[in-house]
């Protein structure tokens, strides 16, 4: 029997054109076991509604786009039977590549049409849905600057605005409560890892896994700017987690507290936020197609 699939295709995503999407399943998804249908996003949480309103009809909804589109996606199917699938479309593409999905589309079609699925943790903010990363900090002033603007997103553009406010950007400090257990730290960014990387193949927790039921908590410490492309450098080859800027700390439930509000992120997606926020691990809640090569962490 066939699995019906619906594809949901955000044109924005990434910058990159994506016309020739529909052309590409035709090619590519095997016609033998898969009945597909398309449908193009027209704006912000779209992808959302039309997941929501295809869960009960489809056996898997398809996100291309980027960890935004699959954010929308997935937190409108997340404890359902239904699966999520990604062809890579973004500028970061954090949790495709943790998951092993080819960047490139004849591969990530492949891995589709191969279909080994998975359950995979999620996580929520103040009971907003997130499934890669969610922080607040440097990264998602970042975000912020990149929404307020016209910047074209990208590993290039990011690294340029990064480089412009990284020096006037002042560290915080932020009251924790991590499974009951009180901290204080002051921290230039902190970021609430349920894969490794946020995307780019930038590991910020080289160790975290999404099958585990639990978060990692990274806390970068202020650092001197001189070692700002140390750091970098630390995150693309997975050693980040071995310097003294940078503390882990596990848990599944955990509160924050700073003294204004200000810019957050859930899954690169900026908002603004409170002073108070509470971030819940929700185990084993997502189906999901990974690639082949993909090894349980």
């Amino acid at each position: 029997m066939k699995r019906k699939a619906l594809f949901i295709i955000n044109p924005v995503s990434g910058g990159k054109k994506k016309d020739e999407v529909p052309e590409l399943i035709q090619k590519y998804v095997d016609p033998s076991a898969f009945e597909t249908d398309v449908e193009f996003t027209s704006g912000v949480l779209h992808a959302r509604s039309l997941a929501k309103a295809a869960a009960d009809e489809y056996d898997i909804i398809v996100a291309v786009g980027g960890d935004g589109t699959i954010n929308e996606i997935a937190s409108a199917i997340a404890g359902t039977d239904t699966v999520l699938g990604i062809i890579p479309y973004g500028s970061g593409n954090g949790l495709s590549r943790f998951l092993n999905i080819p960047m490139n589309v004849e591969g990530a079609f492949k891995t589709f049409n191969a279909g080994r699925t998975i359950t995979i943790d999620a996580a929520k903010m103040n009971d907003q849905w997130f499934f890669n990363m969610a922080g607040m900090g440097f990264d998602a002033h970042i975000s912020h600057v990149f929404a307020q603007g016209s910047k074209t997103r990208g590993f290039y553009n990011y690294l340029k605005s990064s480089i412009q406010e990284i020096a006037s950007y002042k560290a915080q400090t932020y009251q924790l409560l991590i499974d009951g257990k009180p901290y204080e730290r002051e921290a230039f960014m902190l970021s609430f890892a349920n894969s490794s990387q946020y995307g780019n193949n930038a590991h910020i927790s080289p160790e975290a896994s999404v099958q585990d039921g639990l978060l990692d908590v990274c806390i970068i410490k202020p650092f001197p700017l001189y070692r700002f492309p140390e750091m970098g450098l630390r995150m693309i080859t997975k050693t980040a987690n071995k310097t003294s800027y940078v503390e882990i700390i596990q848990g599944k439930h955990i509160e924050v507290s700073r003294k204004a509000d200000g810019a957050i992120h859930l899954d690169g997606e900026p908002q603004v936020a409170g002073t108070n926020l509470k971030i819940d691990i929700v185990p084993a809640t997502l189906k999901v197609i990974v690639g082949v090569s993909y090894k349980n962490k």
